[in-house]
């Protein structure tokens, strides 16, 4: 069996969403969404592996037509930015004057999503608008203009709805925030 087998899902971390704070997030921000691109035939595009699940339940509240794309990017080194992005994945549709969604899990230190909007604008989209699940602001390194946000805060590392600790912890129901000393 995989060396992870031995290390079941905690069940003692301190809880930053619960199931039930998720949902509600999520459909404020569907609220959101729908009354800004509903006429639009939005492509809403996630960043991979994170956004997975978040980007899921949003699209499942979405009423009006939209396709999907996904893109995958490393800048993580632990639970650290390395302040270095890579591209691993790159869009299977072109997004030239396609109203624009991106989904990211969590904004950081800002340098990766700045990447990936400099990125998607070069692809010469109709529009583009940013949606993140968590905005953590206090390691903000650069300034990043996001349109909607589910919940912000300032301290932790949150694993969990998608979200990892070393490809681990992704498959929680909830948001949870780790010990990092692990």
């Amino acid at each position: 069996m995989p060396s992870d087998f031995r290390h079941p899902l905690p069940t003692d971390l301190p809880v930053m969403l619960s199931r039930r704070a998720l949902a509600a997030r999520i459909r404020r921000l569907a609220a959101e969404i729908t009354r800004d691109v509903a006429t639009l035939d939005p492509v809403f595009i996630g960043v991979l592996k994170g956004s997975l699940i978040f980007m899921s339940d949003l699209i499942r509240r979405l009423e009006f037509p939209l396709s999907i794309d996904f893109l995958a990017i490393s800048s993580y080194q632990g639970t650290t930015s390395s302040g270095t992005v890579r591209l691993l994945k790159d869009l299977d549709h072109p997004i030239t004057n396609r109203h624009v969604v991106l989904v990211e899990d969590i904004v950081d230190s800002g340098q990766t999503l700045r990447y990936l909007a400099n990125y998607l604008w070069a692809c010469h989209p109709a529009s583009l608008r940013i949606c993140t699940l968590l905005n953590k602001i206090s390691r903000r390194a650069v300034a990043v203009d996001i349109d909607y946000i589910g919940h912000r805060f300032d301290h932790g590392f949150v694993v969990g709805y998608g979200m990892d600790y070393h490809q681990r912890y992704r498959n929680l129901p909830y948001l949870g925030v780790i010990d990092e000393t692990e």
